[in-house]
């Protein structure tokens, strides 16, 4: 076997390995959307509650990224990704032993924790397998994991919580974490930047000050935090990464707001039971991601042969299109759900073309040995300004929606009617908040083939 194949054999066995995590990953975090009714009427908690839930989530997932992603500068990717695997399925099995809202929410927390480190790594590793050329491909693989998570956890959650209850996907999700953290240790770790086309001298850490008995302790911890902070600075000078990573705060807001509450949304105002809320639900979220990103990989790669800032421009054109559909679809009337499926569906399938567009952007315009920072960066602002409102947001407007119905109606009483009516009024700030990313991708499309003329400048003179 010659040195080529032998590193197409690994590549690809990363990338199926790194499949599984991120399909693990979203399928362990949709399941508290799969479940949120039962648990909500069991505890009879609102959904500001439940939305607070996520958003303390995504904020602990966003500030613990960030050490992480600088691990995944720095140290052993795979080692990362086994830890974090085994530590979020441990916590998601305590989830469904959780007696009260608050022992959930410490679980839940526990999980963010482990889920933090799989992005950057993950990103990381496919930066340094697979050449520009192939890259927005092997993100497309990588990404499958997150519409088939949704899917998988929608359609077997609604199942089993059905049939056993809402707290038995959550053990059944430990035993395949276990399998591939174990998965994760095989993976062989690439050299930074071994997939560039232009080689560059290998990075070394900075080199540590000579002992100074007269130093001070606040020197020496200034120097080291200047050190730690100095990559982080670097990729913030970069001006398509603040477009960027906005885009990523609107795009994560609908994303945590739709996922979280889809189920819901569908149980209460359109009647269904949760398994078919659910197994809807993981159709128009989950499995049209499939075709989206399989096909959406492709076009991109094609985009950026066409043009260097092709690939987000294909993202812009892709919410252009997506936001009406949005919108008529959530207008729907209560039971067409036909329609619904059909209209949501297509502007879902768009809305998944964002990641095969912009995650290869970023690697575009970052040097090798910085893009675990820049993907924690991007992570932080993402769900930090985004994703940790959405569902709080969305949870928040759905309980004032109802307040407001219950009060038009003359009635002193919070009904299940009222609550139908003020989580489908609410879905009304997806489609602006779509429109506003479709804006600013076509901004970030501005200014990213001249970051990427730059990266190559600066690579070609350190070779």
């Amino acid at each position: 076997m010659n040195e080529t194949t032998q590193q197409n054999r690994r590549a690809w066995y990363a990338l199926a390995v790194l499949f599984g995590i991120n399909l693990m990953n979203f399928f362990d975090r949709q399941i508290l959307a799969a479940v949120t009714e039962p648990i909500r009427k069991e505890w009879n908690v609102s959904d500001t509650q439940m939305g607070l839930m996520g958003t303390a989530f995504v904020l602990l997932y966003a500030v613990v990224g960030l050490p992480l992603g600088r691990w995944a500068d720095l140290g052993q990717r795979r080692i990362i990704l086994a830890v974090s695997v085994a530590l979020w399925s441990v916590f998601t099995a305590l989830s469904g032993m959780a007696g009260s809202y608050q022992m959930l929410f410490a679980a839940r927390m526990g999980v963010g924790i482990g889920e933090a480190g799989c992005s950057p790594a993950g990103n990381s590793l496919i930066g340094d397998l697979f050449p520009a050329r192939q890259r927005a491909r092997a993100v497309a693989v990588f990404m499958l994991g997150l519409p088939m998570g949704i899917f998988l956890s929608n359609i077997l959650s609604g199942l089993m919580a059905k049939n056993y209850g809402w707290r038995a996907p959550f053990y059944i999700a430990f035993v395949p974490g276990v399998i591939l953290a174990l998965l994760a240790l095989r993976i062989h770790e690439p050299e930074r930047g071994a997939s560039e086309e232009i080689k560059t001298t290998t990075i070394t850490s900075p080199t540590k000050s000579s002992t100074n008995p007269s130093a001070t302790s606040e020197l020496l911890l200034w120097q080291r935090l200047r050190v730690w902070f100095a990559p982080f600075l670097q990729v913030l000078r970069i001006p398509s990464i603040w477009l960027i990573s906005f885009s990523g705060a609107l795009h994560n807001f609908n994303a945590y707001a739709v996922n979280a509450f889809m189920p819901a949304l569908l149980g209460r105002y359109h009647e269904l039971d949760i398994r078919q809320a659910n197994l809807r639900s993981g159709i128009v979220l989950g499995a049209v991601g499939v075709v989206s990103l399989l096909l959406g990989g492709v076009l991109a790669d094609a985009a950026r042969r066409w043009r260097m800032n092709g690939r987000l421009i294909m993202a812009s054109v892709s919410f252009v299109l997506s936001t009406p559909l949005v919108y008529l679809a959530i207008g729907r009337p209560k039971g067409d759900i036909t329609m619904f499926m059909i209209l949501m569906a297509a502007g879902w399938m768009l809305f998944y073309l964002y990641y095969v567009t912009v995650y290869p952007a970023i690697q575009e315009v970052v040097e090798p040995h910085l893009r675990g920072t820049a993907m924690a960066v991007y992570f932080f602002a993402m769900y930090v300004l985004g994703g940790a409102f959405g569902t709080y947001v969305l949870g928040s407007l759905s309980d004032h929606y109802a307040k407001q119905a219950m009060a038009a109606a003359g009635a002193t009483q919070m009904s299940e009617a009222f609550r139908a009516v003020g989580l489908h009024d609410a879905f009304g700030i997806v489609p602006i908040i779509s429109a506003a990313l479709a804006v600013t991708l076509l901004l970030a499309s501005l200014t990213v083939a001249k970051d990427m003329t730059k990266l190559q400048e600066r690579m070609a003179a350190k070779a």
